[in-house]
């Protein structure tokens, strides 16, 4: 019953329009009702404790670093050096867009940054080249959810804070996963780039030009060893590598490509506190209802519902893949994440998954709802940013979102393929 509660209550609220931070506010209160002893003083506790995370420190500053990269030129010369090598081959733009979205993807953390800033250098660099709006758009759109796996990763920060599983090791776990992303999108590309003869690759570069290109790029390429160096030495936590990130794209925006002025950061700040904002008010939304959810121990009611399952690990995940592949479809991936991994991670606990396995294979596939409509984020940011409507992107985007499908169910039979390298390199 109420678990049922609180279903209703969120859906309902949701449903009607209301922004989930407030409808999770609602919840834990219809909960409160529910178990008959309603306090304000608990939301208010719950939601400044939920904000007040040295941890979470790292989202405003990877935030920023998002925003700098972008201003401060570091995006276009990834993009610049990935042109330089593979642009020369048959759909080379298509590689460069996959080469630049998985360098960008370690710096960055964000799928709708990284997609905005891939869109706008090379959506029209694509149309020029001959290639249609939705074979763009979609090709951009599906690298941009990339950048949510491979570390510097917000939202695996969000993951780690919800649900108290080492950020580090989530990190260092998301490597090879984000790879084969970029594999799978290789694949994809290629397929499409011999279906479709007549796209012409740009001249081959001379060494020296890709030389100058790498010279130019190297500053940016320094940024993801330096975060994964630190962490990997134990130098620093990851929210101190926040702060390396964006001292050091400020620094080097400023003071080496010296393509921003100080003049700029005022409106830099303004961006990322904005987008902070958001997270952050919902996280602490979260925290409200993630108290009352316990209290209620809904995770049990959780774990004897799925007993039968329980003992069969990989029948277990791939149920709870497709669960949370069709709540992607109408959730962000934010607050997917802060409703529903407090209240899984207890049955996976209990099933003797790997959390830090389950982590990934959460944030993984709910990159893909980020692909699908009717909230699509990331779709709904290529679209602004190519000047299309959703029907064009979708045509552009089905493949990608098949092969990722295809990508997930051999990551649920295999969990070795991110273990075993997570093993490795922590």
């Amino acid at each position: 019953m109420t678990l049922t509660l609180f279903l209703a209550v969120l859906l309902g609220l949701i449903a009607l329009g209301m922004p989930i931070a407030f409808a999770l506010l609602l919840s834990a209160v219809a909960l409160m009702f529910q178990l008959n002893f309603f306090d304000s003083q608990i939301l208010a506790q719950n939601m400044l404790s939920g904000a007040n995370s040295f941890t979470l420190m790292a989202v405003p500053l990877f935030m920023l670093a998002g925003e700098v990269m972008n201003a401060g030129g570091l995006s276009r010369r990834i993009v610049d050096l990935a042109s330089m090598f593979v642009g020369h081959i048959r759909g080379g733009l298509g590689y460069v867009a996959i080469f630049a979205s998985v360098l960008l993807a370690a710096l960055s953390g964000s799928a709708v940054a990284d997609a905005a800033a891939l869109g706008t250098l090379l959506i029209p660099m694509l149309r020029d080249k001959g290639y249609s709006a939705e074979q763009a758009s979609g090709l951009i759109a599906a690298g941009g959810i990339v950048a949510p796996i491979i570390p510097p990763s917000i939202s695996f920060i969000i993951f780690g804070v919800a649900t108290n599983v080492s950020i580090t090791r989530l990190f260092f776990a998301g490597i090879a996963p984000g790879l084969l992303m970029g594999l799978t999108l290789v694949a994809v590309w290629t397929w499409v780039a011999r279906r479709h003869g007549a796209l012409t690759p740009t001249p081959r570069e001379s060494w020296g030009a890709r030389l100058r290109a790498l010279r130019q790029a190297v500053w940016a390429l320094m940024l993801p060893v330096i975060i994964i160096g630190g962490l990997r030495g134990g130098i620093f936590t990851p929210t101190e590598a926040a702060v390396v990130a964006a001292v050091y794209a400020l620094a080097v925006s400023l003071f080496v490509y010296r393509e921003i002025t100080v003049r700029d950061l005022g409106r830099l700040f303004i961006n990322a506190a904005r987008t902070t904002a958001v997270v952050m008010f919902l996280v602490a939304a979260a925290m409200v209802s993630s108290y009352m959810i316990t209290l209620a121990d809904m995770p049990q009611d959780l774990i004897n519902l799925l007993t039968p399952v329980l003992d069969q690990p990989k029948m277990l995940m791939f149920w709870l893949m497709v669960l949370l592949t069709l709540v992607g479809t109408v959730m962000d991936l934010t607050p997917t994440i802060l409703i529903l991994a407090p209240v899984l991670m207890p049955v996976i606990t209990k099933a003797g998954i790997d959390p830090v396995y389950f982590g990934v294979m959460f944030v993984l596939v709910g990159c893909v709802g980020l692909l699908t409509p009717p909230v699509g984020t990331v779709l709904n940011v290529v679209c602004g940013v190519a000047r299309i409507n959703m029907e064009t992107i979708c045509r552009g985007v089905w493949r990608y979102v098949a092969a990722y499908t295809a990508l997930i169910v051999i990551l649920v039979i295999f969990p070795e393929l991110i273990t075993v390298p997570a093993r490795w390199l922590y």
